[in-house]
């Protein structure tokens, strides 16, 4: 073939290429990592547009600080958090439903891709105008390094760089640590779960100077009554953060809700 002579070997190889998916799935059928339904021809996301239909969002209206959904005048949600958090958005109600499932795959089946597709919804949440704005940086809530060593990953930062990739901001995973292991939240009262995570943050050394004045927003898979967050973002703030928000994919009840 003469030089600069463009090459067809690329547009000869696509009826190859296509084929060998076909097979492909013919001998390893697709299935969805949330239902193991097996994926409809064009579907290529991981959790199937069945299961992403099921998702129960959280309905409107919504607090516009906390992004609670309203069932009165005031916000009882907002009582919880300290007052240098400016604001909380999430995009389901778990446990239980597909939500749930959803975040169960990624925490315990080992479906770490199911991130990007999580991170996606988490970035397509409104938020209010300064938030937009002004945040700095996504910073991922920090496992014990034992509970991270036994998933292989932390989920929290797999969701915070699909995010990130979308609102075109930095990462922050290196800046705040876990200090101790606790307990896990499930089945402890809202006061048990605020003793158990209470000092269990710090910011790492030499993480102020790059803190000091910024809105940062941390990112987890779920926020059940908010106790972990606060004592994250109270460990932040007292390293010199200016204000903290959350974003998180799923959002369990608060007494009263009708989900």
């Amino acid at each position: 073939m003469p030089c600069g002579t463009p090459c067809s070997f690329p547009m000869r190889l696509e009826p190859v290429v296509a084929a060998a998916r076909g097979c492909l799935d013919l001998l390893l059928p697709r299935c969805c990592a949330v239902c193991e339904r097996l994926l409809d021809a064009g579907e290529h996301r991981l959790a199937c547009g069945r299961c992403w239909a099921r998702v129960r969002t959280l309905p409107a209206p919504q607090c516009q600080r906390c992004g609670h959904p309203l069932l009165r005048t005031s916000c009882a949600w907002c009582e919880l958090l300290p007052p240098y958090v400016r604001s909380v958005r999430s995009v389901c109600w778990i446990p239980g439903g597909t939500g749930g499932a959803i975040v169960h795959a990624l925490k315990y089946a080992g479906w770490k891709a199911l991130a990007g597709e999580m991170g996606a919804a988490m970035a397509r949440l409104s938020w209010p105008a300064d938030v937009a704005l002004e945040r700095t940086a996504l910073v991922p809530l920090p496992l014990a390094a034992s509970k991270e060593r036994e998933r292989g990953y932390n989920q929290s930062t797999e969701l915070a760089r699909a995010v990130a990739a979308r609102w075109g901001i930095p990462v922050w995973d290196s800046v705040v640590d876990r200090s101790r292991a606790t307990r896990t939240q499930t089945g402890l009262t809202p006061e048990e779960r605020r003793s158990n995570v209470s000092g269990a943050f710090r910011v790492r050394a030499g993480a102020r100077s790059v803190l000091r004045g910024a809105h940062l927003v941390l990112v987890d898979d779920v926020v059940t009554t908010g106790a972990t967050f606060a004592a994250c973002a109270g460990a932040l703030f007292a390293g010199g953060a200016r204000i903290i928000s959350l974003v998180t994919f799923g959002r369990a009840p608060a007494l009263g809700d009708r989900p």
